[in-house]
């Protein structure tokens, strides 16, 4: 690498240096992702082959940095922690599964795994939707301090509970839909479409935000303090 830097900033290389390599790297790999936009091409798979490996190699090194150091070779070899081997080859029976004649043995790992993630399935149902399932059972009726009518919060509950009973009405499949049943679901499918269509915006807000953060380091951070560029209409904050 300080070969590479000398050859790209004659002279002293510092850090001010290697900054600007990472901002000239994150600018390429940017501009060459964004490349699909226009079609299929050698440059986006190229990079988005090095993204994928990157992104394997850093999972390696994050489970040997998170798991296999401090949870496993520290505690079993340095601290002695021996009650650890148990789960340690209830784990390695897993490997099991890549031979015919012992793959039983990983079934067995894999049952106990299932039952330990249903009984936590179910108790995070117990403590997270149960509650849930209590607070809609509201009033459509609330009254404030002094004992009279709050009008926006009986307005609230009062669409919470139309909105729920209409919903639920359009999932429930047992009768025919038929009479006030088919206007109910009529009602809560309109409301269903609603709520996914807001969920959906959210996402799309979510991806322009991350559009907005990569077309401000391109613009500030690598045209207007990298390139000297600058852009009419366009105030560059404090770098």
């Amino acid at each position: 690498m300080p070969n590479f830097l000398h050859f790209l900033f004659p002279g002293h290389v510092g850090p001010e240096h290697t900054q600007d390599l990472r901002i000239v790297l994150a600018a390429v790999c940017t501009l060459a992702l964004y490349t699909i936009l226009y079609r299929e091409n050698p440059i986006f798979r190229f990079f988005e082959h090095l993204f994928i490996g990157v992104g394997a190699g850093y999972t390696a090194q994050y489970l040997v940095a998170t798991i296999l150091e401090p949870e496993w070779r520290k505690p079993l070899f340095v601290d002695h922690q021996w009650w650890r081997l148990p789960m340690l080859l209830v784990g390695l029976m897993f490997y099991f599964i890549y031979f015919r004649r012992t793959a039983w043995i990983a079934r067995l790992a894999l049952l106990g795994l299932l039952a330990l993630n249903a009984g936590t399935t179910f108790k995070g149902f117990v403590t997270e939707q149960f509650p849930q399932v209590a607070a809609s059972f509201k009033s459509p009726v609330v009254l404030n301090a002094a004992s009279h009518p709050d009008l926006y919060r009986s307005i609230s509950n009062t669409v919470f509970i139309v909105s729920l009973l209409s919903v639920m009405s359009y999932f429930f499949f047992s009768v025919e839909h038929k009479g006030p049943l088919a206007r109910s679901a009529r009602l809560g499918r309109w409301i269903a479409m609603l709520a996914f269509g807001a969920i959906f915006a959210t996402t799309i807000m979510a991806r322009v935000s991350l559009f907005i953060g990569r077309a401000s380091f391109l613009i500030f951070d690598f045209a207007y303090h990298f390139l000297g560029l600058t852009i009419p209409g366009t105030t560059p904050p404090a770098h």
